[in-house]
Formats: structure tokens, C-alpha cells, sequence
């Protein structure tokens, strides 16, 4: 192999490409929270996750009228009035809102991950459990799924729009489980620093408890 790629090789697999890996990773994912949780101020986009919301058997109890939210859809880009007064009542925007700012917090928690150890373990956590809530909605809503409108493929497994666009946390997730892991690492390593003989205690006992499973 030549040497000029086996060195670029060896930058690419190196330990400091892995830190630059995982910190793009942060920033990904804190872009991803705050791009979409600034949207859901905006009322097209609180309009676009009414079915996820008030399918949801964990969620739906934030709307006022849950089961009539079929009949008041609209596309992206449209503007119905009178749609929008009964997205209004139902308390679709108030929602929507109280969502966003959760989804900002996440964002600031990973970024500032960069810098602060503990409050970049609580926004990865965070991160890592938003995606197990919304991969739940292609088992609750409808709308994940093509319907049987003439066409042979219909149902499972044939995502619709906003099928596909939930099974992409599946990425999200596994993201924020390598942030989550990375910052659980750097909190067990500060805390070694700073308290070392528990965590020679805390080694011993694991290095012991390893002899007894051996023998």
C-alpha cells in the first residue's frame, strides 16, 4: 500500500480523529435540537406532528380534541384559517411550543457538552430517550405507514413520508448513545482525578470480583 495513504490512514484511525468524530457528533446532533426545536414555534410545523401527538398514548391528553385532528390537516406551505383556529383550540400550538423549548434545552445541554462534562451527560441522556419516544410513533400513528388507497403496497413495511422520516432517529439514537458513552467516561475520569483512592478502591473491587468469577 503506499505510504502517503497508509499515513493518511493512520491520521484517520488515530485517537484524535476519534475525539474530532464524536465532538461532530455533538454538534450534529445539538444542530438537529435547536434547527427543529426552533420550528416548533411555527405553526406549520406544530401542524405537521398532529398525528404523532394525538395518536400517542402518552402524548394525546395535551390535546383538546384528539380524535378529530384528520379532518383538520393541512400541507406544508398552506394556510386554511379556519384550520388553524381549531389547531388553536385544540391546544396544538401551546404544545408545540412547550415541545420546542424542551428540544432547545437538549440542544444548549450537547453543545455545551464541549465544555462541561456533567451538563453534556445530561443533555446526551437526554437525546439518547428523545428517539425512543419518537421511534414509538410507527407503532401508534397511522400515518407512518402508506395507506390502502389502491395500491398493492400499502401498511407494513411501507413507510410514508412521515414514516421515514421517524425511522431516521434510529441514526439519532445510536449518535447519542456514543456522545452519552463519551461523556459517562469523562465524568468516571474526572472523578478519578479527583478522588483517587476510591477510585483505586473502585478498581480493586472490580479486579477482585473478576478473580472470584475466574475461580
Amino acid at each position: 500500500m503506499n505510504t502517503h495513504i497508509r499515513q493518511v490512514l493512520g491520521l484517520v484511525s488515530g485517537p484524535g480523529s476519534n475525539r474530532i468524530g464524536l465532538q461532530a457528533m455533538r454538534l450534529a446532533i445539538a444542530v438537529i435540537f435547536l434547527w427543529i426545536g426552533a420550528l416548533k414555534f411555527v405553526p406549520y410545523e406544530a401542524d405537521s406532528i398532529t398525528p404523532f401527538v394525538a395518536n400517542s398514548p402518552v402524548m394525546s391528553f395535551f390535546y383538546a380534541h384528539p380524535d378529530q385532528y384528520a379532518q383538520h390537516l393541512t400541507h406544508e406551505g398552506e394556510l386554511k384559517l379556519a384550520e388553524r383556529t381549531w389547531q388553536a383550540a385544540n391546544h396544538t400550538y401551546a404544545f408545540s411550543r412547550g415541545l420546542g423549548t424542551v428540544e432547545l434545552l437538549i440542544g444548549v445541554l450537547v453543545l455545551v457538552g464541549m465544555v462541561s462534562r456533567r451538563l453534556g451527560l445530561a443533555g446526551a441522556v437526554l437525546a439518547f430517550l428523545t428517539p425512543v419516544v419518537t421511534l414509538s410513533f410507527l407503532v401508534t400513528t397511522p400515518e407512518a405507514w402508506v395507506s390502502a388507497l389502491g395500491d398493492a403496497q400499502h401498511g407494513f413495511p411501507y413507510l410514508s413520508g412521515a414514516g421515514r422520516l421517524v425511522l431516521k432517529d434510529v441514526t439519532l439514537m445510536a449518535g447519542a448513545w456514543l456522545v452519552l458513552a463519551d461523556s459517562v467516561r469523562a465524568v468516571l475520569d474526572h472523578d478519578a482525578r479527583r478522588f483517587p483512592a476510591a477510585a483505586g478502591f473502585t478498581l480493586a473491587r472490580k479486579a477482585a470480583s473478576r478473580s472470584l468469577r475466574a475461580s
